[in-house]
């Protein structure tokens, strides 16, 4: 059986449920019911019928979705990762301290947060990506994210020298720069007593350095700890053409790789 639309010249076609039959060879077909009076929505659920499908009852959908996590991004930048060869630099694969480093480090770049909420937004019950399903974390705490950092800090040396021994050859122009931050507490073992641009009596800091190559690619950067508290030498940065005003220039002392 089947439903056939017939034409009918000014008026709405015909729709007929039919059924073919032979006699003496040749294929021939009667009509069965006349569904013209029928609802389009219930002609197309018979439709489906005839065909072998089956027919949902009215507001529910064939596919309920249950969850969706963006993965683009994630895509792109764990892509990037891989495609640069950073994960075989951090360490061996299946090493649960190297996936977590990793997924550290594309939060940091898609969304920087806390490590407490990077734990929950890798972890598959509040994960807010689908970063951790990616790389296979499964549940995941702050705690084990504080012990892969300890874990990268031990691997330092061994990747700063295999970045620099990519990225810089000998006689290799190397630019780098500092920048320093104000910390608030006590606790931190890269801030120092110090003095500081921004007037805060009493108060730590730290100091970054970047080192650039000639071709604008970054190699490692590292954090050092901030002198004790005197006032770093300074030189003239730049004079005015009128007043000959100078702003300082702190100077620092950076080792390099």
């Amino acid at each position: 059986m089947y439903i056939e639309a017939v034409p009918n010249r000014n008026s709405p076609p015909a729709i007929l449920l039919r059924e073919s039959y032979r006699v003496d060879g040749k294929v021939k077909k009667r009509t069965l019911l006349n569904l013209s009076d029928w609802s389009p929505s219930l002609i197309e659920g018979l439709r489906a019928l005839l065909k072998g499908g089956v027919v949902l009852p009215p507001g529910q959908d064939a596919i309920t979705i249950k969850r969706s996590l963006p993965h683009g991004h994630v895509a792109a930048v764990l892509g990037t990762l891989r495609r640069i060869g950073l994960d075989r630099l951090l360490g061996p694969a299946g090493n649960r301290c190297r996936d977590l480093v990793i997924a550290m480090i594309v939060t940091r770049l898609i969304a920087p947060l806390s490590k407490l909420a990077t734990a929950k937004a890798l972890d598959p019950m509040t994960a807010a990506s689908s970063l951790g399903s990616v790389l296979g974390l499964g549940e995941v705490d702050e705690d084990e994210l504080y012990t892969a950092l300890d874990w990268l800090l031990e691997r330092q040396p061994q990747i700063e020298a295999a970045l620099a021994k990519r990225h810089l050859k000998n006689g290799t122009l190397v630019l780098y720069d500092v920048s320093s931050s104000y910390l608030e507490g006590r606790c931190c073992e890269l801030g120092q007593l110090g003095y500081n641009r921004d007037g805060k009596r009493a108060s730590c800091r730290s100091s970054t350095a970047c080192y650039v190559r000639r071709t604008d690619a970054r190699s490692p950067s590292r954090c050092s700890k901030a002198r004790p508290a005197t006032r770093p030498p300074w030189r003239p940065r730049s004079t005015s053409s009128s007043g000959g005003s100078t702003s300082p220039m702190w100077c620092w002392s950076v080792t390099a790789v």
